[in-house]
């Protein structure tokens, strides 16, 4: 059948509607989501003295995708965990940031970044601390993730907070961990590593993630 011109024009004119309002709903569904965020714009930082941080950024990384990179010092922590206990009481004392090994290029192409690290001394290690000042993070979204060895986040989550002014920060991830002092180091296997990601999976969402 032959369309006439107008009847050819209310047609398109229709048709143009309609995919207008498909695509707007998509969208809209993909920002409700936050599958709008691409992987290559994904970054996760962690630092991990005993494997379990690195555990959880990795289950990060198998739902959201991203770039994964591990916080190395240029001059590690002893062994000994006395000694690192020591160590590390005296640089926050005095605000030492210790020089990172870590590069991260054009870390502006990145819209989000989760930073991860365990609980030392009730506070952020600061190896963290000297990511945070290294980089200019403003603008971005800023989603942190903890272990400890059972005492809690202590002021971790507040102080990636003061020391990301300019960027928007998300509700945390925290979940028991090792401790060293006791012995107990990889404890995020099993069924710990299981219930783990079950968690992990649901706050994502929460976060509209996934």
């Amino acid at each position: 059948m032959k369309l006439t011109a107008p009847l050819a024009h209310l047609l398109l004119a229709f048709l143009f509607l309609v995919s207008a309002c498909s695509s707007t709903q998509t969208e809209r569904i993909d920002a409700e989501t936050g599958t709008d965020v691409a992987a290559d714009k994904i970054l996760i930082v962690y630092l991990s003295r005993t494997k379990n941080t690195k555990a959880v950024a990795e289950m990060i990384q198998k739902n959201v995708g991203g770039k994964l990179v591990a916080i190395e010092l240029e001059k590690p922590y002893p062994e000994n965990y006395q000694a690192t206990v020591a160590q590390v009481a005296s640089e926050n004392q005095s605000g030492y940031l210790p020089p990172l090994k870590t590069k991260i290029d054009s870390i502006g192409q990145y819209d989000v970044v989760f930073v991860g690290f365990p609980t030392w001394g009730m506070q952020l290690p600061p190896p963290m601390k000297s990511f945070l000042k290294q980089y200019d993070l403003s603008g971005k979204t800023i989603i942190p993730f903890n272990t400890n060895g059972g005492y809690g986040i202590g002021s971790t989550f507040e102080t990636v907070r003061q020391l990301c002014p300019n960027s928007k920060i998300l509700e945390g991830y925290s979940t028991r961990g090792g401790l060293e002092r006791d012995g107990q180091l990889l404890m995020i296997k099993d069924e710990k590593a299981r219930q783990t990601q079950d968690e992990i999976k649901q706050w994502l969402e929460k976060l509209k993630m996934i």
